[in-house]
């Protein structure tokens, strides 16, 4: 029997509920993750004096980066669980540090832990830079609209042009007052700087994609660049887990939300349930597929005149997900999904009942 460990984990300190086989009880312990007593190790010192199979189960969190790195560097299998899902199954509504390590202890012990899909080491890493580097755009673009606000206010329109050689030497040439010409240096100063963060993360970027063939398989379809076909790979990855398109929507946050009752029927507007940055990069990408893609930019004309432009876009983004996904699964690229497409369609049409003549 393996030694298992249920943690109800925190940035700041753990609630630890353990059983080992020696004596068969239930032992628990607070361990602090203060600078003092991480200097100390008082963490690994706990879990390093187990051995053989340890399992460690806890909620998924934010800041449990290290706590991760450290149990995989022990040898321990690490399990990560669905705070949702762990919820649900609790029999009290009492909720404290100690119930629910407790309570996640019982789930494992008893095989109801409701287990999540890690990302690799790889995927997470990847994720996070994309995620720093979404960031860092976000920055910019709160720096350049700050710049021309205060080109606004001193009447120059330049548009986009203001962040070009000239247009930042004819906002020099301004009589702006001191303290708003600090203003504007500093944030000229601070866009030159992310931009050049920008472009190293890019350089990062580029580099993992090079040998992932996922990578270029996707980039084979109208609409989905570098950031996007990294981001679907590394989300989505292993595909095998996921045995349909709805499950893949759905896990994605792009499934519809559903209020029905008796006789009343509604859908509503997405879950929003999954990665806001992959949500985001397939929107954009979806704008840029309907000028090439015909049957995309007929779907979204279809439901832009129907609805309106935004859950067009929204329905695009769908659709170039649940693509990427069969092109993943299937390992094939753009151009052998769009023919096996349109041979299905073409199978269905003969197989269609003709209607007898009168």
């Amino acid at each position: 029997m393996p030694v298992y460990i249920g943690v109800d984990f925190h940035a700041r300190q753990q609630t630890i509920s353990y059983l080992t086989t020696e004596d068969g009880e239930i032992q628990r312990l607070r361990l602090e993750h203060s600078q003092e007593d991480l200097r100390q190790g008082d963490v690994r010192k706990f879990y390093s004096q187990f051995t053989g199979e340890v399992i460690v189960g806890f909620e998924a969190g934010g800041y449990s980066q290290w706590f991760e790195a450290m149990l995989e560097q022990l040898g321990h299998e690490v399990w990560i669980g669905d705070a949702h899902e762990i919820r649900l199954l609790s029999k009290r509504k009492q909720k404290n540090d100690k119930r629910d390590a407790n309570h996640i202890l019982e789930l494992m012990v008893s095989g109801r832990f409701p287990r999540l899909v890690r990302r690799t080491a790889e995927s997470r890493e990847v994720l996070r830079q994309m995620g720093y580097r979404h960031k860092l755009v976000k920055m910019r673009t709160m720096a350049k609209n700050s710049l021309q606000a205060i080109a606004l206010g001193a009447g120059l329109s330049l548009r986009s042009r203001l962040h070009s050689k000239r247009g930042r030497a004819t906002l020099k040439e301004l009589n702006l007052t001191a303290a708003t010409a600090c203003q504007s240096d500093k944030l000229i100063e601070l866009i030159d700087y992310l931009t050049t963060e920008i472009e190293r993360v890019e350089t990062w970027l580029i580099e993992r994609a090079k040998s992932d063939e996922r990578v270029k398989l996707l980039q084979t379809h109208p609409g989905i660049g570098l950031l996007t076909s990294l981001a679907l790979v590394h989300t989505l990855h292993p595909v095998e887990r996921f045995s349909n398109s709805r499950k893949v929507t759905a896990y994605v946050g792009m499934d519809p939300v559903e209020d029905s009752s008796a006789d009343r029927k509604r859908i509503g507007s997405i879950s929003k349930a999954g990665s806001r940055m992959v949500r985001f990069l397939l929107a954009e990408a979806a704008q840029v597929a309907i000028r090439t893609d015909r049957d995309l930019r007929e779907l979204f004309n279809r439901v832009s005149n129907r609805r309106n432009t935004p859950k067009a876009i929204v329905a695009i983004s769908r659709k170039l997900l649940v693509r990427s996904f069969i092109m993943l699964r299937d390992r094939i690229d753009a151009e052998e999904f769009l023919r096996r497409g349109v041979e299905a369609r073409s199978s269905r049409i003969a197989h269609r009942p003709t209607m007898p003549e009168p």
